[in-house]
């Protein structure tokens, strides 16, 4: 091969290098917080849709996992191609946001949809939440992407059917003891985030799994005192999926408290759900580092993580007490 050939042959795989790096960025941009309100009101009016109880919840569990398959690049986390294959970022983000759409969809098929213990799920709930569980790592027959869309097809033939006033077999009651079941399960997720965003700078910690039973068990052993520590590489991928679960998490609840206005205004928790919201807002906020620092926590070189870790920590103890609440006769 001459040189001239081998020069040009280095020189076509540094331009397409070049254009993988520039659609990778462009396929990575972060979503915005926006308005629920208005997004909601927009989506009705242009299908002509009444907003009824529930509306608003049901539209932005639609528009998240439309976000995922429908953003630049589409649903990356199980890309086997550059440049979705490469990045890791996103595919942690998606991942977050993933989480919490399958938390939401199993309580609005157990919980949000049913009057009462005996009362049947509706069926539309049913097929959306079972697609939105396969594998996310799943690239072919079926993909991810698709069963993911078949799920947004379900939800919004539930939301057609919650809007029509001729029948009444798609339904979203709006109690206190529903709000409280997804709050439980916010609250693990939110605590579980915090747990693994603190465990950048490595600490012992004591076992607390017991703590406050005395009858209880466990089936194997754990020491007394262990050393918990995110391994440096995936340091980043914790923060962006914890960015993604709290975007989620921070737009879910922004839905809730549009629907359940009545059960937090008789609660008198109205408040309390503003200020959760207003500490999952500043997890939203620019990451200006281009990459993610890990520095000691006291140290010179700040710590993204433990930065993150503290907002969530609030919104969680803040979330804990609505739910506290919310439970309360």
């Amino acid at each position: 091969m001459s040189p001239t050939s081998k020069k040009g042959i280095i020189s076509g795989l540094v331009i397409v290098s070049f254009i993988v790096w520039l659609v990778s960025i462009y396929w990575g941009l972060m979503p915005s917080t926006y308005d629920i309100k208005a997004k909601t009101a927009e989506t009705a009016k242009e299908n002509n849709h009444e907003i009824v109880t529930g509306y608003t919840t049901t539209s932005t569990l639609i528009d998240l996992t439309s976000w995922l398959v429908e953003k630049p690049g589409g649903f990356t986390l199980n890309d086997m191609t550059p440049p979705g294959i490469l990045m890791d970022n996103m595919p942690s983000f998606e991942y977050g946001v993933l989480e919490q759409v399958r938390d939401l969809a199993l309580v609005m098929r157990l919980d949000f949809s049913r009057s009462q213990s005996q009362s049947a799920s509706d069926k539309d709930l049913e097929i959306a939440q079972s697609k939105l569980n396969i594998s996310q790592k799943s690239w072919a027959l079926p993909s991810a992407e698709s069963e993911y869309k078949d799920a947004i097809t379900a939800l919004k033939r539930y939301r057609l059917r919650l809007v029509d006033s001729n029948q009444s077999d798609a339904q979203f009651y709006t109690r206190a003891d529903n709000l409280s079941d997804w709050l439980r399960k916010v609250e693990k997720r939110l605590g579980s985030i915090s747990e693994r965003l603190a465990s950048s700078v490595g600490q012992e910690r004591y076992n607390t799994e017991l703590a406050g039973d005395t009858t209880a068990k466990q089936a194997t052993y754990t020491a007394d005192q262990t050393l918990v520590k995110t391994d440096w590489i995936d340091i980043d991928n914790v923060f962006y999926e914890s960015r993604g679960a709290t975007w989620a998490i921070l737009e879910l609840l922004k839905a809730i408290e549009i629907d359940f206005d009545d059960v937090l205004a008789k609660k008198n928790a109205k408040a309390s759900l503003k200020q959760i919201i207003r500490d999952l807002e500043s997890t939203q906020e620019t990451v200006w580092s281009p990459i993610i620092l890990n520095g000691s926590g006291f140290g010179l070189v700040a710590n993204h993580s433990l930065v993150m870790a503290n907002y969530v920590s609030r919104a969680n103890a803040a979330l804990i007490d609505l739910r506290t609440l919310l439970e309360q006769g």
